[in-house]
């Protein structure tokens, strides 16, 4: 098992970017104001879906969209019960920005993107699944198309023997940022309703096949237009 923050690498490159001074400061705000408000949301989901969302005796590769990473972290704290999960960010200045905001949030990252040290970093994904942690893969980041399902986690979930945990995320009330993936910040105080696929890692064995339906799948519990819609632009 993964036990502390050094059992994996932090970066793929020191050529990463990282941010430092002031700009922890700021995060370090911003992170606070996410963990309060993402424990006002009320979580609502299945009795299948909460199986999946809890099932901790093997490591798991869980995948949602780029647009739903707000979720992700309250995700972890409500039902991985504490284990270490790993994430894959750019290792842009923009990444930098993204990966300390998700260490103030609990989770850890590995640096790089499909186009700077993308074999580095997937290498050491399946690493990670491997030595016993999570990892976390939004399949249309980091730069879309939104709802595009690139096969980059399927194959590292295929390579280290380990199933893919689908989650959804559908919104009573929420604001939507004008951005490339239309990021939805759901209300605080308001109902989401959580769901958890679990495919066994048997059923990845045809690449092609495996990512045409776990594509499907994922939008289908990511319907945007159920539960009143993603909300307001602003």
């Amino acid at each position: 098992m993964v036990d502390g923050p050094s059992a994996a690498p932090a970066a793929t490159s020191d050529a990463a970017y990282t941010v430092h001074g002031w700009q922890r400061l700021v995060l370090a705000a911003l992170g606070s104001l996410m963990r309060l408000w993402g424990r006002t949301l009320r979580f609502e989901t299945t009795d299948a879906s909460l199986a999946g969302l809890t099932k901790t005796d093997e490591p798991i590769a869980m995948v949602l969209w780029h647009n739903r990473l707000f979720l992700g972290a309250e995700i972890f704290r409500r039902f991985r019960q504490g284990r270490p999960v790993y994430a894959l960010v750019s290792a842009s200045r923009d990444g930098a920005w993204l990966a300390a905001f998700f260490a103030l949030a609990g989770l850890r990252t590995i640096r790089g993107s499909s186009s700077q040290q993308g074999r580095e970093a997937a290498l050491l994904l399946v690493d990670v699944l491997r030595r016993g942690a999570d990892i976390g893969i939004t399949p249309d980041g980091p730069r879309g198309p939104r709802y595009d399902f690139k096969a980059g986690g399927l194959v590292v979930a295929r390579r280290a023997g380990v199933p893919i945990l689908l989650l959804g995320g559908v919104f009573e009330s929420a604001w939507v940022v004008p951005s490339w993936d239309r990021f939805i910040l759901p209300r605080p105080f308001s109902r989401v309703r959580v769901s958890g696929i679990l495919v066994p890692a048997e059923q990845l064995a045809d690449r092609r096949a495996a990512a045409e339906e776990l594509a499907g799948r994922l939008q289908a519990i990511n319907d945007d237009t159920l539960g009143g819609g993603p909300g307001t632009v602003i």
